[in-house]
């Protein structure tokens, strides 16, 4: 993010955003997603690419669907509302397919992200 521009969606707003469109979900694709939808102000990269979401299984704790909102703020600060709305929805239907994935007994999403970096 630029220093002294503000993003043009703020955390509350993003948050709320992420609310309508997670509400929007029926409940049989969020089954066993214990840790449910959570969402950090925190930036997460991977070199030089953005993580706006991401799932996260552990036999122990559960599993999980974070969003990194200053990601989210980095990647889209110049954007409008209608952008940061369609990101957000990719991001969550993303992660959610690969929750369901994952409760089918396959991982086909992680095996195209890895074929698509090749």
């Amino acid at each position: 993010m630029s220093k002294g521009k503000s993003p043009a969606l703020s955390i509350d707003s993003f948050t709320e955003m992420a609310g309508r469109i997670i509400d929007g979900i029926p409940d049989r694709f969020t089954r066993d997603l214990n840790g449910g939808f959570n969402i950090t102000e925190d930036c997460k990269k991977d070199g030089d690419y953005f993580i706006m979401g991401e799932y996260i299984a552990d036999d122990l704790m559960g599993s999980v669907i974070m969003l990194y909102y200053g990601s989210f703020a980095a990647l889209l600060e110049d954007k409008g509302v209608e952008q940061w709305e369609g990101e957000l929805k990719e991001t969550i239907l993303h992660e959610l397919r690969h929750h369901v994935e994952i409760m089918a007994g396959v991982d086909y999403l992680s095996e195209e992200e890895k074929a698509g970096l090749d």
